[in-house]
């Protein structure tokens, strides 16, 4: 199994991630800002698992802390695992937004996930093994869900895995982009709407959300929605966007673009 690094872990979903992993047999660094909240985490599943576990107190916008992850990866030969899950949403529309806050989602959303990534996958690539899990969301399919830089970073997620995902996959490499929709979690308080105001049937349980996201890797998914019921139309958005892909560099424009010539 070897070792799973996750980002996020001190709570919510890279907290149940860290728990499944811990029981699937992975050793784990969990990295995350709340110490206390880390160590708590460690201790528990050091004693209910096997497993060997490390806490790492980092914050991703941090270059410094950042730098401290990225080093682990590198040279950490046991990393089998990247679970890219740290992040931060914004409920607010994008004019009532702050500026400064929506540059610091996008370091932790974009930029993290991005050089941890290719601080790890040179050694992947050597191996020919290795998994690397995104945590983007529903909102990088349809942006006009919540803030539009949020949905942005998340859209960039799922682009950033695709691009991987066919780089990598034939050298022995999986790559999973997991789409949840409303998880409950404190990522609503923290985005600045409590989670108790959403339609109770909108949100799924975190633990439900991370068995479902872990049962799509068993399966060999890429794209993971959990609460997707027809698999088919996540299949069909795909088929249109291969198809797409044929026709989108010619020499000459479409003709609804060509003016008449006189």
């Amino acid at each position: 199994m070897g070792t799973a690094v996750i980002t996020g872990a001190s709570s919510g979903i890279g907290a149940v991630y860290a728990d499944r992993l811990a029981r699937r047999g992975y050793d784990l660094l969990i990295v995350g800002r709340n110490q206390g909240r880390l160590n708590d985490l460690a201790k528990r599943l050091g004693n209910d698992t096997a497993s060997e576990i490390e806490a790492l107190v980092a914050d991703l916008r941090d270059p410094v802390d950042l730098i401290k992850v990225e080093k682990v990866l590198r040279e950490d030969p046991r990393v089998t695992l990247l679970l890219n899950n740290a992040g931060v949403g914004a409920v607010k529309p994008l004019l009532d937004s702050d500026v400064a806050d929506m540059t610091k989602m996008i370091a932790l959303n974009i930029e993290a996930p991005v050089r941890l990534t290719y601080a790890v996958v040179p050694a992947f690539v050597a191996r020919s093994s290795g998994t690397i899990i995104n945590i983007s969301s529903i909102v990088a399919i349809a942006p006009e869900i919540l803030n539009g830089v949020y949905g942005g970073t998340k859209a960039f997620v799922l682009a950033f895995s695709q691009s991987l995902r066919h780089e990598l996959a034939a050298r022995g490499i999986r790559v999973q982009a997991v789409l949840p929709g409303a998880t409950a979690t404190n990522f609503w308080s923290r985005a600045g709407k409590p989670v108790e105001d959403l339609p109770p049937a909108l949100v799924m349980p975190v633990d439900v959300m991370v068995d479902a996201a872990l049962a799509g890797l068993d399966r060999g998914e890429f794209i993971t929605i959990p609460s997707l019921p027809d698999e088919g139309q996540s299949a069909s958005l795909e088929a249109a966007r291969q198809a797409l892909l044929l026709d989108l560099s010619h020499t000459e424009p479409a003709s609804r673009y060509q003016m008449v010539r006189r």
